[in-house]
């Protein structure tokens, strides 16, 4: 699995997201910005993501996900 594809894939699949993927192989920590999910519980979050994610999870491609959500703002005072 390249992180590319999952980067794609997510941000094509939740929109006015921004993902950065950092891993490789089958281990990925995603940085996800949006202010849409900032909305939502914590477990709401997660809920949309693997949402997305969960047929790469099921069929072995992805093993292991840590994810990290910010707002837009706090995404542009971090950098």
């Amino acid at each position: 699995m390249q992180a590319v594809a999952v980067k794609q894939l997510l941000e094509e699949k939740l929109l006015n997201t921004q993902v950065e993927v950092e891993g490789e192989g089958c281990n990925f920590q995603l940085n996800i910005v949006s202010d849409d999910l900032a909305t939502l519980s914590p477990v709401k979050r997660q809920q949309q993501v693997y949402a997305v994610i969960n047929p790469w999870i099921a069929d072995g491609s992805i093993h292991a996900v840590t994810m990290k959500f910010y707002t837009r703002t706090a995404w542009a005072e971090r950098s």
